[in-house]
């Protein structure tokens, strides 16, 4: 039978050739899902590794600002549910699903400061981030931390504040919480109209600021049981090892003091090193995780935070010729550090502007940002044309022409209809008779432009006050009208809350406050005839809360006959009580630089004096450091000169961190060589279990005790709940000297005094020295040498200027500090309390009694 039909069959091997076609194919396809919610799909050689798709996707982002970020994927495990795409290994031996493969863009890397993210991109796609990690549950604030991260998101994706526009309901759309209830929502309200008039770049800064505060911001989780069995959560962050039982922080271990970790099969264990009596030894914590790829993915993740976070350079693998000499894992991070990342951003940015990009609202709407805010005296042929375009912070449609017309059409030119509400603060301004109005599509907000014109009174003067400007961030509004002046007389009549637009038809969008009381001054000076135009949106900003402080006009006489001895100082004074009582002043302060552009730190990072810094981030400028002449272990001390001027004469201190038991010797060192008469100490030697400074002192009626070169003996001590008074003896081979040391135990670290009482008698006791020495240098220091040593520091300097009757601007203040150490005065609740015991003391008249 198969004889007879041998000539007349035929086979085929499917199979082979489907398998031949397969191995044929030299590409795959990777689909990557965006943190905007977009995706695309990318081809690459089969045999590619994963640095040539993470290439790929950057060049899609137009990111410049990379090492920040990965590629996740799921690898179907139940203890480990993503794992990052190692660059160095090809992307098929990693990626075990079909195709396409499926991965996200995530943020890797957590930065510490987000002022350390030098591009508005980049902390654009952080912001998306940490919105995905509290939506995910990633990240748990408590209520207060969540309304002040939602009011932040809410500035940058609908704008500001306005009760048409944002009802009842309009944060579910943020989707920052599951369950949002009504006192969620309210709370969310009244701190979204405390952000006026921020630009979504400043709100998404202010969000990071905010968010990396939280408890597990930056952490990521892996699943874990201790000895006794109980399912816990490892976190790997930047600052170290942490240990969750039911999303609960029980214990964190920082990397300084971990000396090793390292696993075997599916056991990771830490070794810890002791403090203490039992310095010497070692402690070794063991936990079992679910399977050895977890445990290896954990100790991988435990690899490249240290290194991206804590090593200037990475650590190069050493190859062994004897494989039995390299037992374990070769595994080293082969991407850039932290150090290294900041260093090459620098140059690469600095040859490129910030590019204008879309951002991408959770509705699925968008909105363009223009790198330039303000644009000056716009005529209408340059906005009809869409190519220009004055800043305003609502949010709008990428549609290129508004939804809706005008209201009236009576009073306007036909071609005025084609206007969006952001062209309109920068049109012209109309005759006083006219009003132009326009009704909005549903999601926004009447906008009303209005002018104003007046002439001077018999003295010069127009009867109103303007705060703001575009070196405050915030719009210029009018803030006060006296009754029964030009500008209480005028029609339409000029308002409290009203926003200035333009002066005289000059656009006051970009220009400073000083400059724009100028401008309203110069009118005066133009003769009889002088008339003053303002174009304005009226009452934009009504405040229902109690009347502002006596003020003054402007613009006033200014004779030294008619001006009273203090006015300045009065003025400064209702300014700070007015920004205290609205808010604005702790908005700004959050708002201003935290360290002095351009100034290096190249000194404090050198291998020798790395281990001379208590904190890796904060470092003194070379500009401003103190330089030892006779250190025996070099010339770095985490020290700065800061200097504040008052009228003629100078305050001068030394702001330095609390001592480590290694730089005890220079800080007695420097002590001696700045000839420093007065020591102050705002801090506990421990906090909450944890060491702020070395006791770098020897106790009382020891004999002399020998630190480097000099020799010191505690001669006298008086003890006191809140302030502890000593009397140093220094000696050296020739001379010996005493030294005043004061310290401060009511003022808990990153937070503020119970009691302002206490911490005003620390400001007199100072003080006091300073009538003594008023040339010397004052050492001050607490922890880091930057939060309450700033306030201190700040406190004394506008004391001084309160009792030579100068105005007292902390924000300048906190400026000038800054530029000779980076972030002194740490937090706005710091901030906040020395701004409100200034206002104290001047009210009070307490500085009579510190002179006296």
């Amino acid at each position: 039978m198969s004889r007879s039909f041998a000539g007349l069959s035929g086979t085929y091997n499917v199979r082979a050739n489907e398998l031949a076609l397969q191995k044929n194919v030299r590409t795959i396809r990777c689909l990557v899902y965006f943190l905007d919610e977009t995706q695309h799909v990318f081809e690459v050689d089969r045999r590619e590794k994963g640095e040539l798709l993470l290439d790929l996707v950057f060049r899609h982002l137009e990111l410049i600002e990379r090492d920040y970020f990965g590629l996740q994927f799921s690898d179907g495990s139940d203890c480990l549910r993503h794992r990052w795409l190692d660059p160095s290994k090809r992307i098929r031996k990693q990626l075990k699903a079909g195709a396409p493969y499926l991965l996200h863009f995530r943020v890797k890397f957590y930065v510490s400061d987000p002022s350390r993210l030098l591009e508005e991109y980049t902390r654009y796609h952080f912001f998306l981030q940490i919105r995905r990690d509290l939506m995910s549950g990633r990240v748990r604030p408590n209520g207060n931390q969540l309304s002040i991260l939602a009011s932040f998101a809410a500035q940058s994706e609908f704008g500001d504040f306005s009760p048409e526009e944002h009802r009842n309901g309009y944060t579910v759309s943020l989707r920052m919480t599951s369950n949002p209830n009504p006192d969620f929502e309210e709370s969310v309200r009244e701190l979204h109209r405390m952000h006026f008039g921020q630009t979504p770049a400043d709100a998404e800064l202010h969000f990071l600021e905010e968010a990396r505060n939280l408890e597990l911001y930056g952490v990521e989780l892996h699943r874990a049981k201790d000895s006794g069995g109980r399912d816990i959560q490892l976190g790997v962050s930047g600052n170290g090892l942490s240990v969750l039982i039911n999303g609960q922080l029980i214990n964190r271990f920082f990397w300084a003091k971990i000396v090793k970790i390292s696993f075997k099969r599916r056991h990771f264990f830490i070794q810890l090193r002791r403090e203490g009596m039992d310095s010497e030894l070692d402690s070794v914590l063991g936990f079992n995780i679910g399977s050895y790829a977890s445990c290896k993915a954990l100790w991988k993740c435990c690899v490249e935070q240290h290194t991206f976070f804590r090593l200037q350079t990475p650590k190069p693998h050493t190859k062994k010729f004897f494989f039995f000499l390299s037992l374990g894992s070769r595994f080293r991070y082969s991407g850039k550090t932290e150090f290294q990342t900041l260093e090459e951003n620098r140059k690469r940015l600095s040859a490129r502007s910030d590019r204008a990009f879309v951002r991408t609202r959770t509705s699925r709407f968008t909105r363009q940002t223009v790198p330039t805010p303000h644009v000056h005296n716009l005529g209408l042929s340059s906005l009809s044309n869409g190519k220009h375009e004055t800043f305003t912070s609502r949010v709008s449609s990428a549609s290129p022409s508004p939804k809706s017309a005008w209201k009236s059409q009576q009073s306007i030119t036909p071609s005025a209809a084609a206007y969006s509400p952001s062209q309109i603060k920068s049109l012209p301004f109309i005759d006083a008779e006219h009003r132009l109005s326009t009704a909005l599509s549903d999601d926004s907000s009447p906008v009303h432009v209005v002018s104003i014109s007046m002439r001077p009174d018999f003295d010069g003067r127009f009867g109103f006050n303007v705060k703001g400007g575009h070196d405050q961030n915030c719009p210029v509004l009018v803030s006060r009208v006296a009754p029964n002046t030009p500008a209480d007389s005028a029609n339409p009549q000029l308002r409290e809350g009203d926003q200035v637009l333009q002066i005289n038809g000059q656009d006051v969008s970009g220009l400073a406050h000083e400059r724009i009381v100028q401008l309203i001054r110069s009118t005066r000076d133009q003769g009889p005839d002088a008339q003053l135009t303002l174009a304005i949106r009226p009452n934009v900003y009504a405040r229902e809360v109690a009347e502002e402080p006596a003020f003054q006009y402007i613009p006033a006489d200014v004779s030294p006959t008619s001006r009273p001895p203090n006015s300045a100082l009065d003025e400064s004074m209702a300014l700070l009580a007015e920004g205290l009582d609205s808010g604005s002043l702790v908005l700004q302060f959050e708002q201003l630089h935290r360290k002095k552009s351009g100034e290096s730190t190249s000194c404090a990072r050198l291998g020798d004096n790395l281990a001379k810094n208590r904190y890796r981030d904060i470092s003194p400028y070379d500009s401003t450091r103190v330089v030892l002449n006779d250190g025996l272990s070099g010339d770095y001390i985490n020290a700065s000169f800061v200097s504040m001027e008052i009228n003629e004469t100078i305050n001068r201190y030394i702001a330095t961190q609390g001592p480590l038991k290694e730089t005890t010797e220079d800080f007695w060192q420097m002590i001696w060589e700045q000839n420093s008469p007065l020591i102050v100490m705002v801090t506990p030697l421990e906090e909450k279990g944890r060491k702020k400074c070395h006791k770098y002192w020897p106790e009382l009626d020891d004999q002399l005790t020998v630190f480097g070169q000099l020799k010191v003996r505690l001669i006298g001590q008086s003890d006191d709940p809140a302030i502890v008074e000593r009397t140093f003896l220094l000696q050296d081979s020739k001379e010996e000297r005493q030294v005043r040391h004061l310290q401060y135990l009511a003022w808990p670290d990153h937070g503020v005094p119970e009691r302002d009482h206490d911490f005003l008698e620390l400001i007199q006791s100072v003080r006091r020295t300073r009538q003594q020495f008023p040339v010397s240098p004052f050492v001050v220091h607490c922890s880091a040498g930057i939060g309450r040593t700033g306030v201190l520091i700040l406190m004394e300097t506008a004391m001084c200027l309160i009792e030579a009757n100068e105005a007292v601007y902390p924000l300048d203040l906190v400026s000038t500090m800054r530029d000779q150490r980076a972030m002194l005065i740490q937090t706005s609740a710091q901030f906040r309390f020395v701004c409100e015991s200034v206002l104290r003391v001047f009210r009070e008249r307490i500085v009579d009694l510190f002179v006296n």
